[in-house]
């Protein structure tokens, strides 16, 4: 039995070994989108929850969207910016090259933010029809 050479059937695998190398698209795009379309979504989800009155959530995403759109939105961005970096740095390649090498993936996660964002708005907007 030769013990210098560890058995690779019994070494963990590549994910359990530490933190993987791919940047999390989707959890980033998700929280970036969810944040920036909140005026919209917390009202609807308290309605949801019947914590307030759909009447009550219709007026606050009204007032909210109207007044603070961009706030929301401003905010869904730097959020996005943010995680996008604490990961990149997480990983060894918060680098010029780090982002070369990861591009198409920074674009799938503003695309991913976008699509929520966009779903979310035609969701809360169509619930609101009900309201």
């Amino acid at each position: 039995m030769n013990l210098s050479r560890p058995n690779r059937q019994f070494l963990a695998p590549d994910s359990a070994r530490g933190p993987s190398r791919q940047l999390p698209v989707l959890r980033i795009g998700v929280t970036g989108g969810l944040v920036g379309i909140l005026c919209c979504v917390g009202p609807t989800v308290l309605a949801l929850l019947g914590i307030v009155s759909a009447g009550t959530a219709f007026a606050w995403a009204t007032d909210l969207y109207e007044g603070y759109a961009w706030w929301f939105r401003i905010a869904g961005l730097a959020v996005l910016a943010v995680l996008v970096w604490w990961s990149l740095r997480r990983r060894g390649q918060c680098s010029v090259a780090g982002v070369r090498r990861t591009r198409w993936r920074l674009a799938a996660v503003l695309g991913v933010a976008v699509a929520t964002y966009l779903v979310l708005y035609a969701l809360t907007t169509w619930l609101g029809t009900l309201a």
